[in-house]
């Protein structure tokens, strides 16, 4: 199973220096075959240059027998316009996912680099992928597709199962598992969700999963939505039972008959290929910073200045409480750069602090006495 899952937190465009966040969307075809008796077992690892090192960012699922793979896995990186940022995504012919890239037993099938910038800028980036000395994989390419997460942060929690699905095994019960495909304005179909496997079985209950709104629905709730079920092959020849259309604000319906178009052309009184019925359905919504300003949120702004005898006496330049006739000093000069931002959301920023007169405990501790100090802050410019 892919575990598309939740993206993780991303650069927010309002902080210094940083961008956008992007998600990036991995498939290949044409891979090399590297196994006797089955198909390759392919995964891809995205590593990302950092001061002249390749360091992994992430890696995809393992998909089972499968020369043209498209993966489940999303990638997320932050993207910086200022910036070049270089990527390598990597394949491997997998011979156990916890090694992947790390044992011999891993063949190579070929890599490809890159910049998050050309992914941008292309939107839809497919290259050949190279073995070690430059050479050509074979007629293997991969192809990236970028899509900038828009400011709705939320996600979605879902949960499948299904009925009396039709049986495709001669000596055994359909091995089914879901897709859930997101149809773009374009008409092409972008895998949003691969479920697990349940073996043997024609009324499965495939685990929970997260989703962001983002990468399900493109946060439209009206957009279309392609739903397969699949009886799974080891070999990678996945027999199709049936699929039904959706979008998430029709999710609301909880039931749907899943459908083989032939079967309906065929057969007379054909029905379905069985049902998928949604279990559950959370919205998650991640409020972002803005988002609680916006909201009413309120913010106080509270200073407290430690006025203590070991910092020295004001009247003295080697004081930091030194009172300069020409320029702040350094705690005045911090009450100012953090006032200037915080007074837009607080108009009233009291400074407080203990009285410098204070006593020395027997214990070594300082004692001041309860007195509050108050003075104005030339906050405005």
């Amino acid at each position: 199973a892919a575990k598309a899952g939740v993206p993780r937190p991303c650069g927010s465009a309002g902080e210094q220096g940083a961008g956008c966040c992007v998600e990036l969307r991995v498939s290949c075809k044409h891979l090399l075959d590297r196994d006797t008796l089955n198909k390759s077992d392919p995964c891809v690892l995205l590593l990302m240059q950092s001061q002249g090192q390749w360091m992994e960012v992430d890696r995809s699922e393992v998909i089972k027998s499968n020369l043209n793979p498209v993966f489940a896995k999303i990638f997320t990186v932050d993207y910086y316009f200022e910036e070049v940022q270089k990527l390598r995504f990597e394949v491997y012919d997998s011979h156990g996912h916890a090694g992947v890239g790390t044992h011999d037993d891993d063949d190579f099938l070929g890599g490809m680099e890159c910049t998050v910038g050309q992914i941008v800028a292309q939107k839809r980036v497919t290259k050949p992928l190279f073995l070690k000395y430059g050479k050509f994989a074979g007629k293997s390419t991969i192809t990236v597709i970028s899509e900038e997460i828009s400011g709705n942060n939320g996600y979605v929690e879902l949960a499948f199962r299904a009925k009396k699905l039709d049986d495709k095994d001669l000596f055994s019960k359909s091995d089914p598992f879901l897709e859930i495909y997101r149809i773009d304005d374009d008409r092409s179909e972008q895998l949003v969700y691969r479920t697990e496997v349940v073996k043997n079985n024609l009324s499965p209950v495939w685990e929970p999963f997260k989703v962001s709104l983002n990468s399900l629905c493109s946060c439209e709730e009206k957009r279309k939505l392609r739903c397969v079920v699949w009886d799974y092959d080891s070999r990678g020849k996945h027999d199709f039972i049936g699929e039904f259309f959706t979008t998430f604000e029709e999710m609301q319906k909880v039931q749907w008959d899943c459908m083989n178009p032939k079967y309906k052309i065929k057969k007379r009184n054909y029905k379905n290929s069985g049902v998928v019925v949604l279990l559950d359905l959370k919205i998650h919504r991640v409020y972002s910073f803005l988002d609680y300003i916006m909201g009413g949120c309120q913010i106080h702004f509270t200073v407290a200045i430690d006025f203590t005898a070991s910092n020295g006496d004001p009247r003295n330049s080697c004081s930091l409480h030194y009172i300069n006739p020409y320029q702040p000093n350094e705690y005045l000069k911090a009450l100012i750069a953090v006032g200037e931002i915080c007074q837009d959301y607080d108009r009233q920023v009291p400074p407080r602090g203990p009285s410098p007169r204070g006593s020395m405990a027997g214990d070594g501790t300082c004692r001041h006495r309860p007195q509050q100090v108050l003075m104005p802050l030339p906050l405005q410019r």
